[in-house]
């Protein structure tokens, strides 16, 4: 997923169609000179729905796209000919799309699920023609209904992204690495502050033919909840990670101290994400020797699941899986 074409904020307007004008007409033929009322009604106008679609990994086909318009319903006629109804417009969007209004910020509604359909603006209901107001008591109607109006304005579509396993870290604390050898996906890595600029996504083979997607998040830096740095715009992804595992490298100074800069980050930007399931693994161990790697295990943060591992040597990866899929599905 190059960062380039990763967008995850989009404002568009959109409008659905207007309602048909039922028709306002008298049979009238050579040999029926009073004929009675035959107006049809008018087509309904067509609906903005918003589906998801989970081969979708960006909002970037809408990035250019300012305005999104269904079609109007048709005018009926004489005849009894009903107006045809308008076409409506699907909008595809990737899992984790969050749709809000534009003005006052309200979230109308959430895309989770593949093909999963949420009609954002309903298109007009065609006018009644004069042929349906004809009663017993009322032979000859001379009204018809206009078409309902159509619905409009501008929305925000915000991508957060769906993973199981979603990593916290600094920038340089190996979420890339342990994600391109965990998984087929293909980060950029290199040894310097926020190579990652987009979330990579990565599945993850595990036993029996079983998977689960971790997501790479962009490096925090403390106080990334004001905006510092890269901020909150990448904060906003966790908050979809059934399991967050906390990434510190065995090199840092004090690992205890970054896990808590890191949970404290997350605790100001959201204090509910500290409810889901967590896990820390100490990383860059190939670094550290076995005498230096028992001297950390003495001064681990309390009440969280601790791994050393390796990307690099593929230490106790294997068993990082089967933590991880215990916590995913427990």
């Amino acid at each position: 997923m190059a960062s380039r074409n990763f967008i995850d904020y989009v404002k568009v307007f959109f409008e659905s169609g207007n309602g048909g004008a039922g028709s306002l007409h008298f049979r009238r033929e050579k040999y029926v000179p009073n004929g009675g009322p035959d107006g049809g009604d008018g087509g309904r106008g067509g609906d903005i729905i918003i589906r998801g679609n989970a081969q979708h990994w960006t909002l970037l086909p809408l990035k250019y796209t300012k305005h999104v318009k269904a079609e109007s319903g048709g005018n009926g006629a004489g005849n009894n000919s009903f107006g045809t109804d308008g076409k409506d417009v699907y909008v595809d969007v990737p899992l984790g799309t969050v749709v809000k209004d534009f003005e006052t910020g309200e979230i109308l509604f959430e895309i989770t699920a593949d093909q999963e359909t949420r009609i954002l603006y309903k298109g007009g209901r065609g006018g009644k023609g004069n042929a349906f107001f004809k009663s017993a008591t009322q032979q000859v109607p001379r009204y018809a209904q206009p078409g309902e109006e159509k619905q409009e304005g501008w929305v925000i579509l915000e991508l957060k992204v769906l993973a199981d396993v979603g990593l916290v870290g600094f920038p340089n604390a190996g979420k890339s690495t342990l994600l391109s050898v965990m998984s087929a996906a293909k980060p950029k890595i290199a040894d310097y502050p926020f190579t990652t600029l987009t979330p990579n996504l990565g599945m993850v083979s595990y036993r029996d033919n079983r998977s689960f997607i971790i997501a790479d998040i962009p490096g925090i830096i403390e106080k990334a909840h004001e905006g510092k740095g890269l901020g909150a715009r990448f904060l906003k992804h966790i908050e979809r990670n059934a399991v967050l595992l906390f990434m510190v490298p065995a090199d840092t100074d004090n690992i205890k101290k970054e896990y808590e800069i890191l949970l404290n980050e997350l605790k100001m930007f959201n204090p509910e994400l500290l409810d889901k399931p967590k896990m820390l693994a100490v990383t860059k161990t190939d670094l550290i020797d076995p005498e230096l790697e028992e001297m950390l295990r003495e001064d681990l943060p309390e009440g969280i699941t601790t791994l050393f591992i390796s990307s690099v040597a593929h230490k106790g990866l294997d068993e990082l899986k089967d933590k991880l899929w215990l916590a995913i599905t427990s």
